[in-house]
């Protein structure tokens, strides 16, 4: 009876080999096939082996010693935006401002990354975000509102200093608004308002002085060029008569000399033409005296 339970139990386990062979098989292709890693192109991932780093896999597909090899994270070495905003900074005259910033970075040195700096994103941030109420409190608000990129570049400088070790390069920092107080904001509005209105004014007193030097040289011109007087007059009485739209012109009897009169007796003739009064050579009125002595 021995015996032939020992054949049957023979006969058992080899029915039953085959199958262990296979499970194992199926085991030692899952442990082959969990150490397959597959990155994309941007992207590094540091290799940790018993807790000794050993270097950086990818991109592309590599493999792994499952359960001894471990990757702590994934790397990504394109460019990184960051939005943020400075809640209450006070500037340097005590006006408090909210400053909204966008800060991009990169990881170009994956490895010091992974081995200097835990969570290097935040750290990041938080770095951007301590930078910003230390510049905004060195500056004014004039300067502040006026000089944005002059700001965002010196917090770049900053940032970019104190993120170096870590293997990060800030590539800029943008200010996309600054936020002052209402009261503030209507005290900047009537500045703003004063400051184009004191413009306005100095350019119009500018205008004002050239047309007048043009006025004195006009003058002087006249007073040297009695022909230049009579066109300016003639001028005159037909941009009134043309533009005004009047049927009856009334000219003063005081006016320069003008009409052939002047003309005649400038040029040596010997005729005085029309006597030298008025326009078109009309005789003054006679007065009461005149009448009298007349008489």
């Amino acid at each position: 009876m021995e015996i032939m339970n020992f054949f049957a139990q023979s006969d058992g386990l080899e029915i039953m080999l085959p199958f262990f062979a296979l499970f194992g098989t199926i085991l030692v292709l899952i442990y082959v096939l969990s150490g397959i890693k597959v990155i994309k192109e941007w992207e590094r991932a540091p290799v940790l082996r018993l807790g000794r780093y050993t270097g950086l896999k990818g991109p592309g597909i590599f493999w792994i010693i499952p359960g001894i090899d471990k990757i702590p994270s994934i790397i990504s070495t394109r460019i990184q935006t960051y939005s943020f905003r400075s809640e209450q900074s006070l500037t340097r005259d005590n006006v408090p401002v909210t400053i909204d910033a966008v800060l991009f970075f990169k990881v170009v040195d994956v490895e010091k990354t992974v081995l200097e700096v835990e969570h290097y994103q935040s750290a990041t941030q938080w770095v951007a975000q301590t930078t910003l109420r230390e510049v905004t409190g060195q500056v004014e608000l004039d300067e502040v509102l006026a000089e944005r990129e002059k700001i965002a570049h010196h917090m770049q400088e900053i940032v970019d200093e104190k993120t170096e070790m870590w293997g990060i390069k800030i590539m800029s920092v943008e200010i996309r608004d600054v936020v002052v107080p209402g009261r503030l904001q209507e005290a900047i509005s009537r500045q703003a308002e004063a400051e184009r209105e004191r413009r306005a004014r100095i350019t119009l007193s500018q205008a004002e002085k050239e047309a007048a030097k043009g006025m004195i040289e006009a003058a002087e011109q006249y007073a040297t060029s009695p022909y230049a007087m009579e066109l300016r007059w003639i001028n005159l009485l037909f941009e009134a008569a043309t533009e005004g739209g009047a049927t009856i012109m009334i000219v003063p009897a005081n006016i320069p000399i003008a009409g052939f009169s002047g003309m005649g007796s400038r040029e040596g003739s010997g005729s005085t033409g029309l006597p030298p009064v008025g326009v078109f050579g009309m005789k003054p009125l006679p007065t009461k005296e005149k009448k009298k002595k007349e008489e």
